[in-house]
This record gives structure tokens, sequence and C-alpha cells, in this order.
């Protein structure tokens, strides 16, 4: 039985790898940060039965912790998901996003090192490396330009993988994931803000949901399909890194028309710029505005991942369509909310 370690367990990537990683009968841990509030709502079916994930106290920011673990888990595979994991909070907190991210990646594989050399592990690599592309769609080549905290302390994490993997002969390697998203997405993100947020209109909680730059493209997949691709990274006879994505890109203005046409609603845009409105094509209703709070001081335009190592070296291929994707976050907070349409 294989062992594996997941920092960030808790989250929407850690939760599904967790499910992928007990169906392949891995025996599996988790990292979790102390605290008063329980925030393990998205595993908490994981936590009992035959196959269940045993969970560590433990920080990206303590050597002492994670060596410890180590010790005592014997892992086969680390996969370190832990982050601070959204753009615009991170130019709020860049040191705190990049003591986590960018000194947390370094912390871990240092203990790897000392504890256990063969140890293989997986840094998650963000697709914001890219930031103001230099070419489309991007690529394993692509080279890099950062636009936020978050994405250069991300670049940090993946330098840093790349050179314990060069000067020590780790099993390291990177997945540069695309946009990914799913039900289990956090509520600050875009995806779930429209989807919550129409689950919130449609139950009389709120008028209009406000959003930021409308026009910006995203490679968005499903999580599920991709935790596949993080495992086959990890199973190959070399390390290397991988650009995970669909091959596909739309705006955030399409994600919200699709979002509302499955409620029923077809929008139609009026206005430029801060006053551009979306309204109900029957009704006239104002339903969506946007804000200049959810605007990055420094925004990434367009991201469109070309997935073809991934395709052809590990042999994954995304199930789950961009419609479809829409379609199951619209109808998850639809249930949560108590609203049946059918």
């Amino acid at each position: 039985m294989k062992r594996a370690l997941i920092t960030g367990i808790t989250g929407q990537d850690g939760s599904y790898l967790a499910e992928f990683l007990l169906e392949k009968g891995y025996e599996v841990h988790g990292l979790i940060r102390r605290s008063s509030i329980d925030n393990t709502e998205r595993i908490n079916h994981l936590l009992n039965g035959p196959r269940k994930v045993t969970l560590h106290y433990g920080d990206m920011t303590d050597a002492g912790s994670l060596s410890r673990l180590l010790y005592s888990i014997e892992p086969d595979e680390v996969y370190n998901l832990a982050a601070q994991s959204h753009v615009k909070i991170s130019f709020d907190m860049p040191k705190f996003t990049a003591d986590v991210n960018a000194i947390g990646t370094l912390t871990l594989l240092e203990s790897i090192r000392e504890v256990n050399p063969d140890i293989k592990f997986y840094q998650a690599s963000s697709s914001e490396l890219f930031g103001k592309v230099r070419e489309i769609p991007q690529n394993e080549n692509t080279p890099f330009y950062p636009r936020s905290p978050y994405a250069v302390s991300k670049l940090y994490a993946y330098w840093i993988t790349v050179n314990y993997r060069e000067a020590y002969n780790l099993f390291a390697c990177n997945g540069i994931l695309f946009n990914h998203e799913s039900p289990r997405r956090g509520k600050n993100f875009v995806t779930r803000k429209i989807t919550t947020g129409i689950a919130d209109i449609l139950a009389g909680k709120t008028d209009c949901l406000y959003l930021g730059n409308l026009d910006a493209k995203r490679d968005w997949g499903y999580a599920g399909d991709y935790v596949e691709a993080i495992w086959l990274i990890l199973q190959q006879d070399k390390p290397d890194d991988y650009v995970v994505a669909t091959g596909e890109t739309h705006t955030v203005r399409e994600f919200c028309e699709l979002a509302f046409r499955n409620v029923g609603i077809n929008l139609a845009w009026q206005g430029e710029g801060l006053n551009e409105i979306g309204v109900d094509k029957d009704t006239g209703r104002v339903l969506v505005r946007v804000s200049s709070e959810f605007f990055r001081p420094s925004e990434v335009d367009l991201l469109l991942g070309d997935p073809t190592k991934a395709k052809t070296k590990l042999g994954w291929q995304p199930r789950v369509s961009f419609e479809k994707l829409v379609e199951m976050m619209v109808r998850s907070d639809l249930q949560a909310a108590g609203i049946n349409l059918s």
C-alpha cells in the first residue's frame, strides 16, 4: 500500500485528490493548520469509514513540524497543494503569501532532502506564472511573466522545485495547472461568486451580482479531472514538469452568461467599463454590475494552456466540458440554497 501526504488537503484540490488516492488504495495523510474553527467541510466524508484520511497538525512555515511528520508518516509521495491561493488577496497580504507559497515549498523540499530523498514530490504550480503572456497558447517552454504577489511566490516555488530536482536528484515535479473549478471552489473565487450569486438572487437574498473584469479570459477545467493528472505526474519513470489545461479559453462574461442561462435567464449587456450592466432580456432587471473593488492592480488578460505534453506523455484527457462544469456548479449552489428549478 502506497502512503501519501497531502498539504492543503482541506482545499478544493486536496479533497478531490484525497478521494482519488483512497480509491487507488493509498493510505492518505493530510496536513492541516490548527484552528478554533472547523475547516474540514470538504473532507468530512473522508474522515470516517474503513478507508479514511488521517489528519496531522502542522504548518508550511514550521520546518520542525514538517520534518517530524515525514519521519512519522514515511510517505512515498508528497503532494504540496498548500497555498494562499487567492490572487487578489495576495496584493493585500504579499508577505504572508510569500511565506506560505514560496518559503513553505522550500522548507518542505529541504525536509524531504534531509529525511528521505526517495520521496516523490509534487508542487502545485499555477498558470498565473505566465501572467502577461509571451505567447498563445502557453506550454512548458513559454517564458513566465508573473503579475501578482501570488504568481511571484509560485514562480519561486516552481524554480526551487526544479533546482532541488537538478541539484539533489529528487523526484520533484511541477504541475502547471490552469484554472480548475468545481462546486468545492472557494466562494471568493469568481466562478463560485457567480454561481452562489445566482442562487442568492433567486432566493431573494440579494438583487444583483457584482463582478470585476468581465473580459478576462481563462482556461477553465474541472478540478476532479485535474487531480488525475497530478497523480499521473508522480507515476512517471522520470520527474518532469507539465502544463495541465483544456486548451479552451472563455471570458468571465461567457461564464456569467452560461450560468444565468442554466436558470432560464438570458443576459443582455448595456454600457461600458465600470458602467456596464447585465440585464435580464425578458424583464430588464439589472442582475450584474461591474465594481472597481474586484479589479487587480495588474491584470492578467488571457490564459490558454497547451496540454499536448500531458496528453501524450501522461495519457491524460479532461472529461468534463466547460458547459457541463458551469451546469454542475450552478446546480450545486441552487441545491445548497434549497432551490429546485426542475
